[in-house]
């Protein structure tokens, strides 16, 4: 799943309506419904205010308004857009300003999807891969080597906490493949337990 670096806005003009995309990053469906409603207070004199969004780990929670369109013909291919590039945390609102000239039920899906397409392709995207948290246990002999090592490899240290042992917490893409690199690299005297999951962003 992909996600937008940070909230943005397009626009583009067709037959003289003003299509106005405005995508915002959000974590649950109250912060979606505020950033519908900032919107729709932004541009309250306007003809519609089309939303849709996708929330979840595999952006299973989506919603979709056509507000005031003819039923089908803005928030559902505005959501297909998202569900398409594999969006999730992200609500787009369109506004749309009417300019004298009927675009039809055809028109109309194409132009709000297309504002919601080059809203995304304009936006930075990031990577969400979801990893396991492990928690390592070594003693000082091991640990400060350890550390250092964890640091330049790909996997990500999370924390480190000091007391009768070193506890290291890292995400891991694969648990089997770290233990067995941990073992080998502390002559097996490396207790290791899986005690969570995180997700973390790169640019795709």
């Amino acid at each position: 799943m992909k996600t937008i670096g940070s909230d943005t806005e397009h626009e583009l003009v067709i037959n003289r309506s003003r299509f106005i995309c405005a995508l915002g990053r959000v974590g649950d469906e109250a912060a979606a419904r505020d950033f519908v409603a900032a919107r729709r207070k932004l541009h309250w004199n306007a003809t519609h205010n089309c939303t849709a969004y996708r929330l979840g780990e595999q952006g299973e929670i989506q919603r979709s308004s056509d507000d005031g369109e003819p039923a089908g013909t803005a928030g559902v291919p505005m959501l297909e857009v998202l569900r398409q590039r594999e969006l999730t945390g992200v609500v787009a609102v369109v506004t749309r300003y009417f300019g004298g000239v009927k675009l039809g039920a055809g028109g109309l899906v194409r132009a709000y999807g297309r504002a919601v397409a080059e809203a995304v392709d304009g936006s930075d995207l990031l990577v969400l891969r979801r990893l396991s948290v492990v928690t390592v246990r070594v003693d000082y002999q091991h640990g400060g080597g350890l550390e250092a090592e964890l640091r330049r490899g790909d996997d990500r240290l999370v924390a480190v906490r000091y007391g009768e042992a070193i506890e290291l917490e890292v995400a891991v893409a694969d648990v089997d493949a770290f233990g067995e690199w941990l073992a080998s690299a502390t002559s097996g005297r490396a207790d290791v337990e899986v005690t969570g999951t995180t997700t973390i962003e790169t640019v795709e």
